[in-house]
């Protein structure tokens, strides 16, 4: 019987074990699994609330930064720059080579740029007018 194909926006939990597992186990023929989280949170002290951070993660020598967020009121305070410096200092310790992430034309490739990431390449997106940047930074 030939299988059926179904495109869906929600897979339950069940197809996402199997296909992450699936892929994680093939991997591991190849290569030591080191895939590990890493999140930079900006707290307040008095509360503990988290207004934003940076979420992300390590594998095979390469940190990928997955989200990165402050609201409009902590920008301007050099808060982001040392979110990024925390991200990289542990992508060093980790024995990363290099750190990569994408950014939005609206959002902040100016600000990766000040603090050394290069576009390595472009995307045109919708509407048009919006660029998506793949960026990246040496470590080494």
């Amino acid at each position: 019987m030939m299988p059926v194909i179904t495109l869906t926006a929600n897979p339950d939990a069940t197809a996402r074990s199997v296909i992450e597992q699936g892929l994680n186990g093939y991997n591991a023929q190849h290569v030591a699994r080191d895939s590990r989280g890493l999140a930079v949170l900006v707290s307040d002290p008095e509360t503990q609330d988290v207004p934003g951070g940076i979420l992300g993660r390590t594998s095979l020598g390469i940190c990928f930064i997955d989200a990165v967020f402050l609201p409009e009121t902590l920008r301007g305070r050099d808060l982001g720059r040392r979110m990024m410096d925390e991200a990289e200092d542990e992508a060093r310790r980790r024995g990363c080579r290099a750190i990569v992430l994408y950014t939005i034309s609206f959002q902040a490739p100016g600000f990766y740029e000040k603090l050394g990431y290069r576009t390595f390449g472009t995307i045109d997106c919708l509407p048009p007018g919006i660029t998506r940047h793949f960026m990246v930074k040496d470590l080494d």
